[in-house]
């Protein structure tokens, strides 16, 4: 079996597993790069890629890797009590932990010590995530605008709407305020978790996010620097 092999990393905010977006492109203002691994950095390996609006990346869940198989999962979005089959879902234990994400190609640096590097925006990875593949997002192909989404049209609006004091949205700066309340109205927690007296805390942009979920409103009651 050919082995295969780590091109790159993406480098984002989100320094935990807990809070990441569960799909790409849902927060598009959230940025990132993909930097590749000394091997592979070669411009020429990215020539023409900046015609490209969006990319796929394929990547590694390697912070979700399991021994052994099971053929049904629960997913989180329909509270974690019921099962479907792993290979109707995005969940990450899966027989191999590869991930697919589709996210924005904002520009390609071509002149850094580093280059190539990919900036992307609405990335759903953790910072460091190993990269496998980079593939173009072609339109006339990739785009089927009638297709359905089985059990997950059903959980597709889900939101919570954000609170958050004026002086704790203050402490982050200006470019990753937009990104972190897209983020939490996704809603980070679990679905199985719902104790209005609970503090949760997530990881950004290296600042310690607290918040509670009371009905459908997220409060963010700290944010301070890690």
């Amino acid at each position: 079996m050919c082995e295969m092999k780590i091109i790159a990393r993406v480098h984002t905010d989100f320094g935990t597993k807990f809070g990441i977006p569960r799909q790409s492109g849902i927060a598009s203002e959230l940025c990132g790069e993909v930097i590749f691994e000394p091997e592979y950095r070669n411009l020429d390996a990215v020539r023409g890629l900046d015609g490209f609006s969006h990319v796929w990346l394929i990547w590694q869940f390697s912070e979700n890797i399991r021994e052994g198989f099971s053929p049904t999962v629960r997913p989180p979005r329909l509270g974690g009590n019921k099962r479907i089959g792993v290979f109707a879902t995005r969940s990450p234990f899966r027989p191999n932990p590869i991930g697919l994400s589709c996210v924005e190609l904002e520009s390609v640096d071509f002149d850094s010590p580093l280059a190539p590097i990919l900036h992307i925006k609405g990335a759903d990875l953790m910072d460091g995530t190993p990269i496998f593949d980079i593939k173009p997002y072609i339109p006339y192909t990739d785009s089927h605008p009638q297709a359905t989404a089985g059990f997950a049209d059903a959980v597709s609006a889900h939101h919570l709407d954000v609170d958050i004091p004026p002086a704790l949205l203050e402490k982050l700066p200006n470019q990753k305020q937009s990104a972190l309340i897209t983020t939490l109205s996704q809603d980070p927690r679990p679905s199985y978790q719902s104790d209005p007296k609970r503090t949760y805390g997530m990881v950004f942009a290296g600042f310690e996010v607290k918040f509670k979920v009371d009905d459908n409103i997220l409060e963010v009651i700290e944010i301070e620097k890690k």
